[in-house]
């Protein structure tokens, strides 16, 4: 149980984040799900620059580690490239 003004309050902004947060990694991971079950490299290659685009704020934004949305992008890179 928080004792101070201050802690209650840094409690309930942190709530807040991390709902926030939870919201943004699981559009991010249905976003990953739709480009890799695509089978069409027109329509993956339409979905590739907003999907690297999401990859980066969400970095910016502290949601997901910087490396891991540059092994994200590299692999979803690699499965475009590979489509017929």
């Amino acid at each position: 149980m928080a004792y101070h003004k201050s802690s209650e309050k840094r409690i309930r902004q942190t709530e807040g984040k991390n709902e926030r947060n939870k919201y943004y990694a699981k559009t991010m991971r249905n976003s990953l799900k739709d480009i890799r079950s695509t089978t069409s490299k027109k329509e993956a290659e339409e979905l590739l620059p907003k999907m690297n685009s999401m990859l980066d704020k969400l970095a910016k934004k502290k949601v997901i580690h910087s490396k891991k949305a540059s092994n994200l992008k590299s692999s979803i890179d690699k499965h475009v490239n590979n489509l017929k």
